[in-house]
């Protein structure tokens, strides 16, 4: 499911990522797991420009976001110097499960790339699971074009 079908709905984050000769293959092609860095990349820039501080999160709320789950479907290669568009949305939220959809466009003439989603546990220090706090809670279903 393409970003654009929830775009009324939702929030689209974008984050631009130029492509480093480090995450290429001899080929000049994107080494397949750097796509997923570049979804972290992109959910934490979302996080931040919303407001929010993971070493608040987890120093003084005792709160994690832990991924639980990752899926990528590739669309076509990215290359070497590439400028990446990273768009990241809140897809879904219920109790202590978070679920970001992204989507990563070559900025130069608009081709996907790749599309995916990571599923996150919210827990505490010590991996145990529980709820996000009431402030992340509003502020994420308000970027996931719901209201609480």
């Amino acid at each position: 499911m393409a970003l654009e079908d929830n775009k009324q709905a939702a929030r689209i984050f974008e984050t631009r990522v130029r492509v480093r000769y480090a995450e290429t293959d001899q080929m000049g092609v994107v080494y397949h797991s750097n796509y997923l860095i570049w979804f972290e990349v992109g959910r934490v820039e979302l996080l931040r420009e919303m407001g929010f501080d993971y070493a608040r999160m987890e120093a003084e709320l005792d709160t994690g976001v832990v991924v639980v789950e990752a899926r990528v479907r590739y669309k076509a290669p990215a290359k070497y110097d590439d400028v990446v568009l990273v768009k990241t949305r809140v897809a879904h939220l219920r109790g202590s499960l978070l679920q970001f959809a992204y989507e990563l466009v070559r900025e130069s003439d608009g081709t996907l790339l790749a599309e995916g989603e990571t599923t996150h546990l919210i827990t505490n220090r010590k991996l145990g699971k529980k709820a996000l706090p009431t402030e992340y809670v509003v502020a994420l279903t308000e970027a996931a074009g719901r209201r609480g």
